[in-house]
């Protein structure tokens, strides 16, 4: 399979973080060493606080959670969107979609049901982690 553009939603990333188990750890294992993390500045700054939020402070690092951005921040496909248009029922969501339309991105992996149940977008496709690996052929 040629190297895809992926935009992985803050959930699925964080869950990979927490935990080496699992489809969204496999997932981001994969897709960090064979395809494209794309990222925009507002989807990574939604990773970062979120990852840096003390519930997490039991399962990791300080210094493991700096390491893991600054990797993604270094090998990701970085796109600039402005103000997202409407595409689901959380407003806070439409900019994972704008950023992967951006970036002409194929797929927007999420664990996010807003994301998941939203109205069709031509060129894009949203799937779940498990879906992702199926398409990925893992």
């Amino acid at each position: 399979m040629t190297s895809l553009k992926l935009v992985i939603d803050t959930n699925i990333l964080i869950s990979a973080a927490l935990s080496s188990k699992g489809a969204p750890a496999r997932l981001v294992r994969y897709a960090l060493a064979q395809h494209q993390l794309v990222f925009s500045q507002a989807t990574f700054e939604e990773l970062r606080t979120r990852l840096y939020r003390p519930k997490f402070d039991r399962y990791i690092t300080l210094e493991s959670r700096e390491r893991l951005l600054h990797d993604m921040s270094a090998s990701a496909y970085w796109v600039e969107v402005g103000e997202p248009a409407f595409y689901c029922r959380d407003r806070d969501d439409d900019q994972f979609i704008e950023t992967a339309l951006k970036a002409q991105a194929p797929y927007l992996v999420s664990g996010d049901n807003d994301l998941l149940e939203a109205p069709e977008i031509v060129g894009l496709t949203v799937i779940s982690a498990p879906q992702a690996l199926v398409v990925l052929g893992l």
